[in-house]
């Protein structure tokens, strides 16, 4: 009898280890996969150092609390900008997206409102190509309005903008392709011989083809697309001079 309570004991005691095996598996499987560069990731706000300045520089040098030069951050378009509708020196919104950091943990937490206003636009219908420049005027904290100089790095995600690196903060919208305005050639070509042909007029057809054709190419050529951000849409500004946390 002893040997079968032992026996028993055993099997049971096998089976609960299994069970805790298993379950320990399950949970496992079950908790998020955390990767390395997640783990080490560390944000302002979670740093044991870190605290959003208040605009009181507490005996430390003004530099402790500067945001340098050529630091990239996103914001969000809090009005609607339109090259065909916008007008030089119309005041727009953007509100910050990510923290602004300074030195010593020192940071200016997401969703402070930058002021700015259209320096200059030209729509595509003027000139051809779109563009619009944004200038930036202050920064808006809990501790009061500070003078910031910043221009735009990029437009993320918006396929309708040049591509290529913009300069001086210039927003550029595309224009049509030579292949467009060779297409667009050949149709005006066959529309203006048209009339010569009719009357079968081999000279009048000749010259009726290249007319139409210069005028067509030359149209499809300086025709761009209007630039077009929508409240909400992602800006991402580089700072010019250094961005100082504290009260003025």
């Amino acid at each position: 009898m002893k040997f079968q309570s032992k026996r028993i004991l055993a099997v049971g005691a096998f089976g609960a280890a299994i069970a805790l095996a298993f379950s320990s598996i399950a949970a496992a499987q079950e908790a998020p996969v955390i990767s390395r560069d997640e783990l080490q990731a560390e944000t302002p706000s979670s740093r044991a150092d870190a605290h959003a300045a208040d605009g009181e520089r507490h005996g430390l040098p003004a530099e402790t609390f500067a945001v340098v030069p050529g630091t990239h951050f996103l914001v969000r378009l809090e009005n609607d900008l339109n090259t065909k509708e916008v007008h030089k020196n119309q005041a727009f919104h953007v509100r910050t997206l990510e923290p602004l950091e300074a030195g010593q943990g020192n940071y200016l937490p997401p969703g402070a409102v930058i002021v700015g206003h259209v320096s200059r636009v030209d729509p595509a219908g003027t000139t051809g190509r779109a563009k619009i420049w944004l200038t930036f005027d202050e920064i808006q904290t809990r501790f009061g309005k500070l003078p910031i100089v910043a221009e735009v790095a990029s437009v993320p995600g918006d396929h309708s903008i040049k591509s290529s690196p913009l300069q001086e903060g210039v927003i550029e919208g595309r224009s049509s392709t030579q292949k467009d305005a060779a297409q667009a050639a050949a149709a005006g070509a066959a529309m203006g011989a048209m009339h010569g042909v009719k009357d079968k007029n081999k000279r009048e057809a000749a010259e009726g083809a290249a007319l139409g054709a210069l005028e067509a190419y030359l149209t499809e050529a300086g025709r761009g697309q209007e630039i077009e951000l929508p409240k909400g849409a992602k800006l991402e500004l580089e700072l010019g001079r250094a961005l100082y946390l504290v009260k003025e």
